[in-house]
């Protein structure tokens, strides 16, 4: 009796209600799209004070919306509303403001718009994290329904539609069917580029080939280059070429030009035969493997560096990893650059809305069945991260518009997408970006060493860009808080990859802020003093560069017995779908 009793008394309503919600979000939304939104809704209908003072501020909005409507259609003049945010382009054309019938349009969308999304930041009762999650959400769908995306409330598509004769709407279904059958939006046309051909161009040699990668070393373009050799190691959800884009763009052929001796990572695009690979892998036959090959060639001792995103992060377990496998004379590399790195995933940005238990179970599910994950896939999720600049545009101008996108070598790197094996990934979610082990000192095993980052005492060279929304700058700069080297942060303007693809040129078009770090320093103190130099970062890193690269002679041999020349850059890997 007294066990019935217990037992009757452990299964309460909250314990029912929280074992249908898991049993609902692990079976029917897996991703989390529909359970927050009606979190949202019971959380606002459980706090009606809350939820009456909300209704009132918006019944003022809409009496000042009709009042605006009113000296609208009665030709007088009257200040918007809602003003689009800065970077909303899509009511950009003057018939949005100069006709009353389309301003009224666009203004009763914009406040609805924002009104709903400002009450889902202000939901009483609601953990932050859920409360971004709705928002996230409700942000998507209200986004799809915006009046730019359909035809008959579209003005500039109509006008477009007459003024051709209704040619646009031809090319139109032509893009929009083209699209169909490749399985995509496309952000441009696929034959306005070729790698090897247009892109990824730098000459350079395939010198060491595995299961995991192919390193490239490329061919000096000076007579004299610093003696430690630089080794870039590139993220694996994208293709390498990102760092060799066109010429002028080619951060490959600006380290050349500046005499450096320079390899990088190209990873294989992997199969279900790889769905066994771990992240130790990449850790060993990937990074360790590369490094030894460039010490081999480069004889040298040791090697600088570079890692871009997971890239990067990879790296930092690397180094970490060395730091405690190798004797301290013995560790390979001597200083680390970090370009737009996480290590801290805590508020890992916009991309913990599709992070949790429930989509974490979801995706190894799916990969268990292929044995990877497949790139269309993760691409899609970054891009709905940005879904107005990323998807809805090129739906309007590509359907409704009839154009053609226009040549663009970084959206057609963007949609050259890779697998990842179904273990390495798994790993990946689950120890970094839902369990945030990487800061925890021993918590995580990599090869046979317990991973502590405060061992890396390399001098680190940090770089983050104001705007990414894939590794938030000021996450990103945590990085200094827990390795114990002398350290160098740059903050750099524009995003996730135009911040990093950040050529030299003049007059300078973009612009960055960079300072040393002190023991105890936050993202806003650091921000306080650091130096606003207008231009390209790719400068200072390069004056950081050389006292840690060595003294200049004369480039040695591209290959050797060990490594032998395998083929052309850049590479096979590369070219495989």
């Amino acid at each position: 009796m007294a066990s019935n009793r217990m037992m009757a008394s452990a299964v309460t309503p909250q314990r029912m209600f929280r074992a249908a919600h898991e049993t609902v979000q692990s079976n029917v939304d897996p991703l989390g799209m529909f359970m927050p939104m009606v979190n949202a809704q019971w959380a606002w209908l459980t706090h009606p004070q809350e939820l009456a003072e909300a209704a009132a501020e918006f019944s003022a909005h809409m009496l000042e919306l009709q009042w605006y409507s009113w000296q609208r259609m009665l030709g007088l003049p009257g200040e918007d509303v809602e003003e689009p945010h800065p970077d909303d382009t899509r009511f950009a054309d003057p018939v949005w403001k100069e006709s009353a019938t389309w301003d009224l349009t666009k203004e009763w969308y914009l406040t609805l718009t924002h009104h709903v999304q400002n009450m889902l930041y202000q939901t009483p009762g609601l953990a932050s994290r859920d409360r971004r999650r709705a928002a996230f959400w409700w942000r998507k769908w209200l986004n799809a329904m915006a009046p730019t995306n359909f035809l008959l409330t579209n003005p500039v598509a109509m006008r477009k539609a007459a003024e051709s004769n209704g040619e646009s709407l031809i090319r139109g279904m032509r893009n929009f069917l083209d699209d169909l059958q490749a399985g995509n939006i496309r952000m441009t046309r696929p034959d306005d580029f070729k790698v090897g051909g247009n892109l990824a161009t730098t000459p350079g040699k395939v010198v060491l080939r595995n299961r995991l990668l192919e390193l490239i070393h490329y061919q000096p373009t000076v007579e004299q280059v610093h003696r430690e050799p630089l080794l870039i190691v590139t993220p694996w959800i994208n293709k390498f070429y990102i760092l060799d884009l066109v010429p002028k763009k080619s951060m490959i052929r600006y380290l050349l030009d500046q005499g450096f001796d320079v390899y990088i990572t190209s990873w294989k695009n992997p199969d279900a035969a790889m769905a066994d690979v771990g992240f130790d892998d990449y850790v060993t036959e990937g990074i360790d493997a590369a490094v030894a090959a460039v010490r081999s060639i480069s004889k040298s001792a040791k090697v600088h560096a570079v890692g871009y995103c997971i890239g990067g992060t990879a790296l930092a377990t690397y180094l970490a990893w060395a730091n405690r496998h190798y004797a301290p004379k013995e560790v390979p590399v001597a200083g680390a650059t970090f370009l737009t790195t996480l290590v801290d995933f805590h508020k890992p940005g916009d991309i913990e809305v599709f992070l949790d238990e429930g989509s974490y179970h979801y995706l190894v599910r799916k990969m268990q069945g292929k044995g990877f994950l497949e790139g269309n896939e993760m691409a899609a999720a970054f891009r709905l991260l940005r879904s107005n600049s990323l998807i809805w545009h090129y739906v309007v101008h590509g359907y409704l518009y009839g154009e053609t996108p226009p040549p663009f070598d970084v959206l057609f790197w963007n949609m050259d997408t890779t697998r990842m094996p179904a273990r390495m990934h798994a790993w990946y979610l689950r120890n970094l970006y839902l369990d945030n082990k990487l800061i925890r000192k021993d918590a995580l095993e990599v090869a046979g060493q317990p991973i502590d980052l405060a061992r890396i005492v390399q001098p680190l060279y940090a770089v983050t860009a104001a705007d990414d929304h894939i590794a938030p700058w000021r996450q990103a700069f945590r990085i200094n808080n827990y390795t114990s080297g002398q350290k160098r942060f740059v903050l750099s303007s524009s995003g996730h990859i135009l911040g990093i693809v950040n050529p030299v040129v003049h007059p300078p078009k973009r612009e960055y802020w960079v300072a040393g770090t002190e023991r105890h320093d936050n993202p806003d103190s650091w921000q306080e003093r650091a130096e606003h130099r207008p231009g390209s970062w790719w400068e200072d890193w390069i004056a950081w560069l050389r006292p840690q690269a060595g003294e200049l002679v004369k480039p040695g041999a591209i290959a050797n017995k060990a490594y032998p020349a395998l083929g052309d850059a850049p590479g096979t890997y590369v070219l495989e779908p």
